[in-house]
This record gives structure tokens, sequence and C-alpha cells, in this order.
């Protein structure tokens, strides 16, 4: 044993336990294993060239030293990304903390009741301080919220406008977001005309408008008028807004918005060079069946006892498949979280002083440069100062003596200089800017001075002034100390099951070990606190962690260039197929609009090929799970002229290896289409073959699956995308960084940048060797799972040797129809034992999905298999006429604390039975607060915060 070796912290199968597993599945080897599992025309030829693996120690040193190239400036860049205040107990007890990080998302209510109520808290702080009822519980970002924004729009038109396909976006909106309107819009059919809204003519064409609030000068509008004038020619209005700046500003609700949309950033999220931060959107009721991403709801259990839950759930794009209007699958849950618990310990009294003191601050440093002679462009703002009429030689001046103080401000083409000051401005920051500015002019300043208090006055127009208070909810009155917060955090964990409890056996989600190690760069100052568009000298050390990251992905992948843009693996779905169009549309080729999708395709992948602008043909599969090839070929050739390619996710979402894999895909090449490669199984792959050897063209990488960066309760994600040479010159780009070009997919340049370096270290403490064998013991302890539960259950899919890949589909059909015990009910059985429940009809209706990665242990793999034998003996008594069809242990399940411990016990099974069925459980037993969910009352009485908890409580009074 080599204590300095991280794959055997990361791997969970000792040797010893390896030999026993093979045992069980029937060979003598891991290779041999690989073998009967990978097709052999596939394996790669050479071993992968990545560096020697670091020791956990040399990993931190090695990250301290990239930290130190980087320079971490005062930025007042602003632009949508602020210095913030992360609070000390809600980063170490929920950004540093496993049992919120590492819990899946709260598909399964009753195990996940402590998220969901943290998510719940979130879309309360949105619809109160946007004025609006209805929100999600998390986006990806802003500029990408602003295209569902428009898409909401464009999907809901009004009679009157159904042939509109126009939207005004203004000028003053952040080019970022402009930009990627752009790009989600155009394929859509949607055209967007950037212009002053104030003054555009509202035609027949037009549908919408966007507008941002502040706007990007800084300025404070009034825009009631022009939502008026907007709303007669029935055309709606999106408003980007600065979520702290709502709590003196009117919310856009409240002068008529019809969506708002923005980023929770400022609470309390670190820049991170661009990401991750929660996204928000909100609109008014009548969008609740438009509205992308997750609604959390509250409903009730079986015994009529609250419960939250997701709301509309059939809005899951992998549900709707072709009919998606939006492709958002994995979201930033864990920044949600974050910033709704930020607003949960500030209340609205601390919100309200914060915007204040920023706003303040603000107004005396219009004072101080008006005094030194600066001409301001806006006498209304927030919290921004737009400097202007400024020469060359100016801005060059003012930059240098800023850049020698270690000062960042916008510069601007046009001669013009923001500055934004944030939650993190203090009185001495303002006397360093008054120094800045004087010196630019020759001037010496007492940078003490104090002013008078009656000059610092906002001068804000009266109608966009608050008026109307907000969150006066206990919760957010009660935690404002730290001792408070810290408790009611840890409430909430106790209600949820993450990783830090058992194994979460999820298919096509790779549930695995997110190491401590690799985690230690998100609460690093030298990565935390750089904006994403510092100058190039400052951030040094982010460049050379995501190039190198970018050639190790490359390699990987086969596919030589990288682009890290995409916030999620539906992203990357989106954006390679972006990649794809736009080299069609190179060509002159831009009539192909055809995508195969086998019906094995990942979830996301119709929904992403929909909203590229794609038409999607569906292929089969055959009696084995495989892709017909026959069919392929066929509609291949039937849509020869256009065919813009396939996606294939591999091994299939039906956790087998296609052994025609390079045949399908040069059946695409050979009818001009392009090859997409789904990488969310990349896990069963890595060091043993790869996209580009399988002749892919561009694939995507979920790096919350294979390459180890947390679910968070439902995101963070990231999806990179690695392309061949020839689609290199059509990546997404970012004109605030590289001028024109192939408009984002993301805000950021660099997407959620402080992510990869989880990745980043996770490839760099592996190395070959541990990713490969990462790779083979994933692909063993499914197998192993599989040749145990194949008696009692049956595996629906198995390659041509009877081998599966990193993942198997137990068969539950057969057991509904012998005993009217379904998927559901083995899932909520599952909570009574500790257990997240596993992929829940998906792919194949009917069954459970799973996964048990490489990262767990022999001891925890056999424990969940005795878990499952015990449910198919209880399944078995119910099919004998032991136990009441109706009313059993598995349909009653899960039982909840407070069920177990009541006087009353009405079930015909024992307290025991319900609740200590196996031994373990007397010393480790995971209490359920929740019986289970009633799913129809809640999507029936939809109550996503709590002012609507309100409404429905005087309704029921």
């Amino acid at each position: 044993m080599n204590t300095l070796d991280f794959s055997i912290r990361h791997i969970g199968i000792s040797e010893k336990d390896q030999q026993e597993m093979l045992e069980r599945v029937g060979v003598k080897s891991l290779n041999e294993l690989i073998e009967q599992t990978i097709p052999s025309n596939i394996h790669l030829p050479e071993e992968l060239n990545l560096p020697s693996p670091l020791t956990e120690r040399e990993l931190i040193e090695h990250i301290s030293e990239l930290g130190s190239k980087n320079k971490v400036f005062t930025s007042y860049i602003g632009m949508g990304w602020y210095d913030t205040c992360t609070p000390a107990p809600i980063q170490r007890n929920i950004l540093e903390n496993p049992s919120w990080y590492t819990s899946y998302t709260p598909y399964q209510a009753e195990i996940s009741q402590g998220r969901l109520e943290a998510l719940f808290n979130f879309q309360t702080v949105v619809t109160e301080l946007t004025g609006l009822p209805l929100t999600n519980c998390s986006l990806l970002d802003e500029a990408t919220a602003g295209a569902e924004a428009v898409a909401m729009l464009h999907n809901t038109l009004p009679k009157s406008k159904k042939k509109a396909t126009k939207v005004l976006v203004d000028e003053r909106v952040w080019q970022s977001t402009i930009d990627v309107i752009n790009t989600r819009c155009i394929p859509q059919g949607i055209s967007v005309e950037v212009c002053d809204v104030f003054s555009a003519e509202l035609t027949e064409d037009v549908f919408g408008i966007v507008v941002q609030y502040p706007d990007a000068n800084g300025e404070v509008k009034d825009y009631t008028q022009l939502v008026e004038r907007s709303h007669a020619a029935d055309v709606r209005v999106a408003v980007a807004a600065d979520i702290l700046s709502l709590a003196i500003l009117t919310p856009p609700g409240e002068w008529g918005a019809d969506i708002v949309f923005g980023s929770s950033q400022r609470f309390g999220i670190p820049m991170y060079f661009g990401g991750p931060s929660a996204a928000f959107l909100s609109a008014h009721d009548d969008y609740k069946r438009a509205i992308p991403g997750r609604i959390v709801g509250l409903s009730k259990d079986r015994n009529d006892r609250p419960i939250y839950r997701l709301a509309l759930q059939t809005r899951e794009q992998h549900i709707k498949r072709e009919k998606a209007t939006s492709n958002i699958c994995t979201a930033q849950a864990l920044l949600a979280t974050m910033a709704g618990m930020y607003a949960v310990y500030h209340g609205a009294d601390g919100l309200r002083d914060i915007a204040e003191r920023v706003h303040g601050y603000a107004n005396r440093l219009a004072i101080l440069l008006k005094d030194l002679g600066y001409q301001i462009k806006s006498e209304s703002f927030f919290d921004t100062i737009v400097l202007e009429s400024l020469s060359e030689q100016e801005i060059a001046k003012i930059r240098e003596i800023a850049e020698e103080v270690r000062v960042n401000f916008r510069y601007d083409k046009s001669g013009t200089i923001g500055i934004s000051v944030d939650e993190t401005t203090l009185e001495s920051d303002l006397g360093m800017l008054h120094y800045i500015f004087a010196q630019a002019k020759g001037l010496e300043v007492d940078t003490n001075v104090c002013y008078d208090s009656d000059r610092c006055t906002a001068k804000l127009p009266q109608s966009m002034v608050r008026k109307s208070d907000f969150l006066r909810f206990d919760v957010f009155e009660k935690y404002h100390t730290e001792t408070e917060l810290m408790r009611y955090i840890k409430r909430l964990e106790r209600k949820d099951i993450s990783l830090a409890h058992s194994m979460i056996s999820l298919g096509s989600c790779t549930m695995k070990l997110n190491a401590a190690s690799e985690l230690f760069i998100l609460s690093n100052p030298q990565f935390a606190f750089i904006h994403p568009y510092a100058p190039k000298d400052q951030t040094e050390g982010y460049m050379e962690m995501l190039d190198n990251l970018s050639g190790y992905l490359g390699e990987i992948t086969g596919l030589p260039y990288a682009c890290l843009q995409p916030n999620s693996g539906a992203s990357g779905e989106y954006a390679g197929l972006r990649t794809i169009r736009n080299y069609h549309e190179s060509i002159g080729q831009s009539h192909r609009d055809i995508i195969l999708l086998p019906i094995s395709a990942h979830g996301t992948n119709p929904a992403s090929a929909i909203q590229c602008g794609y038409k999607t043909v569906t292929v089969a599969c055959d009696n084995d799970g495989n892709v017909d090839v026959e069919d392929f070929e066929k509609k291949a050739k039937e849509n020869a002229d256009r065919l813009a390619g396939t996606m294939i996710t591999y091994p299939s979402t039906h956790g087998i290896f296609e052994p025609e894999i390079k045949k399908l895909c040069q059946i695409i090449h050979d009818n001009g289409g392009q090859v997409y490669l789904d990488g969310a199984n990349m896990n069963a792959q890595v060091g043993f073959t790869n996209p580009g050897y399988i002749g892919a063209d561009v694939c995507h990488l979920n790096l919350h699956k294979t390459f180890a960066i947390p679910h968070g309760g439902g995101g963070p994600g990231v999806g990179p995308i690695c392309v061949k040479e020839h689609l290199k010159p059509f990546l997404p780009s970012h004109s605030l960084i590289y001028g024109d070009g192939v408009t984002p997919v993301s805000a950021a340049p660099f997407g959620s940048a402080v992510i990869f370096g989880i990745t980043y270290a996770y490839i760099r403490m592996l190395g070959v060797e541990g990713l490969k064998r990462s790779t083979a013991i994933a692909i063993l302890s499914a197998n192993y799972m599989a040749k145990c539960l194949e008696k009692e259950y049956g595996i629906v899919y198995t390659g041509k040797t009877g081998r599966v890949g990193h993942e198997l589909i137990l068969e539950c059909r057969k057991l509904k129809e012998e005993t009217g015990i379904d998927e559901t009910d083995i899932a909520k059985r599952l909570m009574d034992f500790g257990y997240h429940a596993p992929t829940l009809s998906f792919p194949v209706h009917g069954t459970l999905m799973i996964e048990p990665t490489e990262s767990e242990s022999l001891d925890e793999l056999n424990r969940f298999i005795d878990v499952m034998r015990c449910i198919r003996r209880e399944i078995e008594e119910v099919k004998e006429g032991k136990a009441d069809p109706a009313n059993n242990v598995l349909k009653n399940a899960p039982h909840p604390q407070y069920e177990v411990t009541a006087d009353e016990w009405p079930f015909p099974y024992s307290r025991s039975k319900a609740a200590f069925a196996l031994p373990y459980l007397l010393e480790n037993k995971f209490w359920i607060n929740v019986a289970r969910a009633d799913g129809g009352f809640g999507d029936r009485n939809l109550v996503a915060t709590m002012s609507c908890c309100v409404v429905e409580n005087q309704r029921n009074e």
C-alpha cells in the first residue's frame, strides 16, 4: 500500500476485493473483463500522454503556485460580476460541506427536504425582490437566462402576435447577454434587433423587448411608459435586473415587467473568474407551463403533512424530448442555495443596509469625481458611475495609476470609464479612488475628507425608489446570528441523503467521490476573487491551468481542441451542435438540418437539437438495446441531402457498448454529416478508448459525472466540448475578450472557470494509470452488481458477451404485472434503508438504472445488494399472499420518524420491519421526516414561494 498514491483514496475497491469480485463475475483479470466489455476494434493503440500523478500535498502546492501567478486587484469592473462577502458560516457549512455539495438533484422529495426548503427560500427571495409571483430554482447565468426569457416570450405569443419573430434588445443591455441571446435565438427563427428601445417602432413583427435595470451605463431609468406603450401593442417586456439593487429600487414587477431575470452572484458568491453562480428568472403565474428549469413547490405527504417537492416535473426537458422548449437540465442549485441562505442571514433589513451602503458610496464617489472636474454620464444610478468625454491620454494615465495601486476599472473604446462599487467597498477604498483620479489630474487631495451628507443624497427618480416591503417571513427574521444560522443549516442538512451517508446508485449520473483536496480551490482567494474581464497579466495562473486542462481533455477524448464555456452538460450539447451548424454554414451547407437520434441517446439530446434549430429523426434499437444499424443507415441515406449529423451516447444510455459504433460514425460521414458523441458516460471510456478514436467529430464532457465535480443538489454542472481540427474555427467565442467572431454560449469567457480546478486536480492526482483503473473498476463494480442481482430482478440489456458497461438496468416490469409493486415502490422503500433510489424509469419505463461508480467499497456494494435482495423478498411476500397487495411495507414506504415513533401503529406489519429490516440500521439509521409525497396535489395547487403560502392559507381560511 502506497499512502502517497491518491488513487487508493479515490477508488473504493482494494486489490483483495478486486479478486473476489472478478471471481463472482467469472473472469480471471480486469483485462479479461475489459476485453469482454469494450469492443476490441476501439481499444486505444497507445497509452494517454498525461503528466505523472501528484500526491495530494503536491497538488495543493501546485495550485498555490498557480494562484501566486494571479494578481488579485480590487475590482470596479462590474458588468454583471461584483466582489461580495461570502458569510463564513455559509462557506464552511454549505460550500465546504459534503452533505450539501455531494447530494443529487432532489427528484426524490422525501430524502431531499433540506435542499428543497433551501431552494424554496431562494425562490421566495427572487419573487419578493423582483415583484413577480413565479420563479424557478436557478438557471445557469444571466446571459443564458436572458435567452430563456426571450424563448419564453416567443413560445407564449398572444393571438395578435402569432407570426411575430422579432425581439428588441436595448443597446444598454450587457454585451455578453446580447451575444448569448443572438446565439440561442437565431436558430429558433427569432431575429434580434439591438437598438434604443425608447425610440424603436413597435412593428407587427415585434413580440418582445429586453432592457437592463440599472442599465449598462449604470443609469436607473423609469421604464413605466415604455412598458405601457409595449403592452398596448401586445409586446411584452423582459428585464435584466441587478438583484441587490432591488432592495432599494422599485421591483420591475411593480412597473409592469412580464419577466425578470439576472444573476444572484452578488448574494455571497465569489466572482470565480466568471462562475459558477446561480441565475434567476421570475414571471407571472401565466407562464408556469413555459418557465424552464425546476420549480420547488409545497405539497403534502400521505398523512397530509406539508412536504416540499419539485413541481410540474413533466417540464423536465429529458422527458419532453423533441417537444422541449428549453434544454435546461443541470442548473446551479448549490449556488442558489448559498444565495438564498445569504438572504436568510441578512434578512430584509440587512439586504437594504448593504444596498444603501453601496448606493451611498457610489453617490459619494460621484461627488468626489465631479469636484475634481470629471464629467459623469448619468445623475441617476445605483452602484455604477460612468465617466465620459475622456481622451485616450487621460484614460491611459488613469489606468496606469490605478494598476500601480492594484485597482481595475472598466475601460470602453468610446472614451468612458465605468466604476462599480460593491458590498466590499469601504471608506478607505473611496480614499484610494479619490487619490487615483486626483493624481491623474496632477492634484493633491485629502483622501480622509468627509462630505456633507445632504450632498450624498440619492438622486434616483422617485418612481424608481422602492416603497414596498419584502421578506417579512420568519425564516428571514430569525437567523441573523452565526449560531442560529449554523443550527438552521444543520437542521436542513439532516433531512437530506448525500454521499456523506451512503452510495447514490443513480445510473447515467456517476455519483462518484468529490475528493476534499480537489475542492480546496473553491475557497482559495487567489482564484475566488478574480473578475472574468480582469486583464490578462492578472490571470496567468488561471490561464495556465485552463490551457493545461484543455490539453488534458483533448488527449483523453482524442479531440484536440476544447471550449470551456458551457455551464452544464446540456449547454455542452448545444455548444457542440452549434459548432457543427456553424461549420456547415461556412461551407455553404446551411440546409443540413436533420439529426439522427437513437432512442438510446441521452435524455437532453433531442431537446438540445431542437433548440439548435434542427429537426430530429429517431432511430430504433434492436432487442439487445443496440442501435439498429440497418435502420440507422436507411435513415441516414434517406436524409443524406439534409443530414447534419447524429448524436450518440457512448456507452449508450442502455448501459452497453455499441459493437458497431465505428460503422455508425462512418455512415454519417459518408452521408455528409458530423458525429456528435455525448460524453455523459465517459467514465466507461477514459484510458481505454475515446470519442476521437471511435470516429466522433465533437463531444461534450459532463465534469459532474466523469471528472469528479460535485453535483451540489442539482448543480453546478460544467460541459466543455472537444472537437477535431476542422471544427476549431467554429467554437463559441467571446466578443469582449476575443473581438468579433462566433457568438458565445455563456456570459463568461470560460464559463464556470473555478470548477475546472476540480477536474484539473482529479486528472493531475490520478495520472494515466489512476484514470484507467477508475474506468476498469467502474466497469467491474457494475458487472459485479449485475451478476449479484440478475437472479432476483433480471438485467434488461447486456452486450454480446453478457457484460454491461459501467451501469446496469434492473427489470421491474414483470414484478408490477405479478404483484402490483412497481419501480416507484422500490425507490421509496430504499429510503427506509438509508439509500437514494437508482434512476427511475429512464431510459426504459418500469426499470431502475444503477451505476455504482469506482469510488464505492465492496462493503458498500454488498450492503446495497443485501438491501435490494431484502426488498425482493418483501415483493415475494405480496406475490405469495403473505402481505396485503395495497397495504404493505413497500406501498406505504417510506416510513418517517414521526410515524414509527407514534403511539398508534396502523399497519399490518411490525415497526421493526418498517424501520429496521436489516441489522446495520440499528447502528446507522437515516431518519426521514416526511411520508410519501402526494405529487398530484402539489401540481394542482402550485405553491412555490412563501407569499403563495400566505395566499393559500387565506384561501383555506
